[in-house]
């Protein structure tokens, strides 16, 4: 019988604008002052970008 090596589990977060599941170290990461988020291109980071710009100027 010969030896299978265990497959290893690839950890995965979800994309905060599409909610895909993307492996973590494929994921786009934007740092800010108290929280990171993750994206799966940069199409869903502009969509984040521009709703927060958006939400800044209504503040």
């Amino acid at each position: 019988m010969s030896a299978q090596p265990e497959s290893a589990e690839v950890e995965k977060i979800p994309c905060q604008i599409c909610r895909k599941e993307v492996p973590l170290s494929e994921a786009k990461v934007f740092e800010a002052a108290d929280y990171v988020a993750y994206f799966c291109g940069l199409e869903c980071y502009a969509e984040w970008k521009r709703h927060s710009e958006q939400a800044g100027k209504l503040e």
